[in-house]
């Protein structure tokens, strides 16, 4: 029998499955969710699925995602401990950038996401993360790499992995502040140290 989180969970994703709050799901093949576990210390949020994302139904699986797995594995992440998911939960046209009426069609959905996960760190993947988040264009340079805490978790901007792709030096900055997200998860107690997952 289902426990009342797991039909929580599935009356979620029946909404998000059944949402035609804009024009964006006529025109997709898979509502691209989640991927990793539905309750993890850190929310990963990018800004839409891609082609690759939209055939398998899974966000961040294309080179990005390869990237960001390498990443996330370098910091000794595991499935269980962390929640991918992006701004919007559709494909645009052309993996173009979601407008900010789709953005804002998709984020009633973003915040119950939020609410069943219930991360302590989010990072905020990209310029159009941010947006979608907080509502306001983000200087990157300015944002990127700084925690802001809110109502008891923290929130970091970083680049998405896909403008690492197309300029490799942008690489070293995603990989420090994941560093950084890993170091906040040991410090409030949510993950164990670095060193004891490596021995």
């Amino acid at each position: 029998m289902a426990d009342e989180f797991d039909m929580k969970w599935e009356a979620f994703e029946a909404k998000c499955k059944n949402c035609n709050n804009c024009g964006l799901r006529a025109g997709c093949t898979n509502v691209v969710i989640y991927r990793g576990s539905r309750k993890a210390p850190l929310m990963i949020i990018g800004e839409a699925p891609g082609e690759n994302e939209d055939i398998q139904g899974l966000p961040f699986v294309g080179r990005s995602g390869q990237l960001l797995q390498n990443l996330l594995g370098s910091y000794g992440f595991t499935n269980n401990d962390y929640h991918i998911c992006n701004i919007a939960k559709c494909r645009p046209p052309q993996n173009r950038r979601p407008t900010p009426e789709e953005i804002h069609a998709c984020k009633p959905l973003l915040a119950e996401q939020f609410l069943l996960v219930k991360p302590k760190v989010i990072l905020l993947c990209g310029s159009t993360a941010y947006e979608g988040f907080f509502g306001t264009k983000p200087v990157m340079h300015d944002v990127r790499g700084v925690f802001i805490e809110k109502n008891g978790y923290y929130i970091m901007t970083t680049y998405h992995p896909a403008y690492a792709l197309r300029n490799p030096a942008n690489k070293m900055p995603i990989y420090e502040d994941m560093g950084k997200v890993r170091q906040k998860l040991t410090e409030i107690g949510a993950m164990p140290p670095l060193e004891s997952v490596k021995d």
